[in-house]
């Protein structure tokens, strides 16, 4: 409402200066749009000199001034003819310098003048830019209401062309022409196969991450599975029988739920690549994500075709039903005395946040392996056998495994390394970002932590000025349940900004109830693969004068 002040004084103004007021007061706006068309209640005066109807007179004033601005402008609005823009006009706006514009339906808004007003912060509204406020509006229901609309029409400056709502062809040859639609929010590091992360002022906006923004971490193209003719078969024990289980047989098991959170082991390799080169996806700190998981429990599954733990080693192994040009499936295993565990909470899920597993995260069905890589939690789960050896797949043999800063591709040798299964302790700042302007007096810090095979964060630390004095951030959100703290903690941190200091090398570093803490730099753990990229997380940032 602060962009209406001039208005709504210049309304006031004109309304004191009425010698006498109706009783009551009928206002329609003009619009083009109905979605912009609010519905006010009339409203009714009476003579009254207490101070407390002088004060409700007061308010009812400053109401109709906002109204009678709101108002005049639609109408203004009307009047004048509609420019028509096309979506690569509008995908061209997204900086001060070039003016930052969004859409809504059909409706084009230049919100420049807006940004820094936003109340969630210019960062968010930033988002958006160039493109549709409607899929970050999805993700705040405080967006759905009338007086929202009413402060958005004021930066209307056209409409969409309706050419541009004709969608694109796709070639039906292309493997990857049926990929689901993606959150436009997340920051994209491939998209055949489709890898992306939530920007890190949405990833800590909720404990639970949203579905649309949660990770995304494909390796092939993402199947389109009947949930009707699905089936899982579970090979059976010796002695046992195989099973062959619809989604229907799956929600027969007894149902539980988890919250979990699943991590690529590539998370923040970006900052390995800024030591050497590696190998893989330009991962910043968006590759970890949470959600509320439901499912039958493994263990059951498998003890229904007959398996039971064993006195030799012996391993679950996973096979998904996306696959290659070659027929080549993705597939993971983990071992069979954590699948048999009923404490491990290993899920074959079918639910993800209360709502079918959207494609992207496996529909119909995923294994999730809680405190396990991410590497590890299949999708679209089409096969289980349990095998004496590992998984023969790729992805378990000659990848996800971590070896000296000392190896090169010349010289590996996966078979002499074990492959990634817990992840070490973890955390990174969401907020403030690498290179912003923070006010002075007082900074918000922001992040998440976490740590691999159930171990607690029990502490974050947070440095000011690089690691030389530190401050302990407070943890939010659930506590957690010894050695099944299978959910990460987001923290934050309110700290003075020591005067007259210009910057602030921001860093954190968490620990676990093992007590186990992240390392102080890159170098000494980077390896080929830029996988277990856990050092000090550090954000750079200017202090405003």
């Amino acid at each position: 409402m602060l962009l209406l002040h001039r208005a709504v004084v210049l309304r006031l103004q004109q309304a004191c200066r009425l010698k006498s007021i109706p009783s009551r007061i009928y206002i329609q706006a003009c619009s083009t749009n109905d979605s912009f068309r609010p519905q006010y209640p009339s409203l009714t005066f009476s003579a009254d000199n207490s101070s407390t109807r002088g004060w409700k007179v007061m308010g009812t004033l400053l109401g109709v001034g906002a109204v009678l601005a709101y108002q005049d402008h639609r109408c203004r609005a009307a009047q004048e003819s509609t420019r028509i823009y096309t979506k690569e006009e509008v995908s061209s706006h997204t900086s001060p310098e070039t003016g930052i514009w969004v859409t809504l339906g059909s409706e084009v808004f230049d919100v420049t003048e807006f940004v820094d007003l936003h109340p969630g912060g210019p960062s968010k509204l930033m988002l958006a830019a160039g493109g549709p406020l409607e899929p970050f509006w999805a993700l705040y229901a405080v967006h759905n209401q009338s007086h929202v609309l009413e402060l958005l029409a004021q930066y209307k400056i056209g409409e969409l062309n309706p050419e541009d709502k004709v969608a694109p062809t796709v070639e039906t040859s292309d493997p990857y022409a049926d990929d689901p639609i993606r959150h436009p929010a997340l920051k994209v590091n491939s998209q055949r196969p489709f890898n992306a992360e939530p920007p890190p002022e949405l990833l800590t906006e909720n404990y639970i991450t949203p579905n649309p923004i949660f990770f995304t971490r494909n390796h092939l193209p993402v199947p389109n599975l009947d949930p009707d003719t699905y089936r899982l078969h579970i090979v059976g024990a010796p002695g046992g029988q195989s099973l062959s289980l619809s989604l229907d047989d799956l929600h027969n098991f007894p149902k539980y739920e988890i919250t979990v959170t699943l991590q690529c082991a590539g998370n923040r390799r970006s900052e390995m690549t800024q030591v050497k080169e590696v190998k893989g996806l330009e991962w910043r700190t968006g590759a970890i994500s949470t959600a509320r998981w439901a499912g039958a429990r493994l263990c059951d599954v498998l003890a229904q075709a007959g398996h039971q733990l064993c006195e030799t080693e012996a391993h679950v192994c996973f096979e998904g039903l996306d696959s290659d040009p070659t027929g080549t499936a993705y597939g993971a295993s983990i071992p069979l005395s954590r699948a048999m565990d009923p404490e491990a909470e290993v899920l074959l899920a079918y639910e993800m946040n209360g709502q079918p597993l959207p494609r992207d995260h496996g529909f119909p069905v995923r294994v999730v392996v809680p405190g396990v890589v991410g590497a590890r939690h299949v999708k679209w789960l089409g096969r289980v056998s349990v095998q004496p050896e590992e998984s023969y797949s790729h992805w378990q043999r000659r990848d996800y495994k971590g070896f000296s800063p000392s190896v090169d591709w010349d010289t590996v040798d996966f078979d002499s390394a074990p492959s990634i299964q817990e992840l070490p302790v973890q955390s990174a700042i969401t907020e403030p970002r690498d290179g912003e302007t923070v006010e002075s007096g007082e900074v918000t810090i922001k992040g998440y932590a976490w740590s691999g095979g159930g171990r607690a964060v029990i502490r974050v630390d947070v440095s000011l000025d690089g690691g030389l004095t530190w401050q302990v951030a407070k943890l939010d959100e659930e506590e957690q349940r010894p050695r099944k703290a299978w959910a990460w903690r987001l923290w934050q941190l309110q700290a003075p900004v020591p005067a007259g200091q210009k910057e602030l090398n921001i860093v954190c570093k968490a620990v676990d109830d093992g007590y186990n803490v992240q390392p102080d730099t890159v170098a000494p753990i980077w390896n080929l693969r830029g996988v277990l990229s856990n050092a000090w997380h550090r954000v750079h940032v200017f202090v405003a004068p």
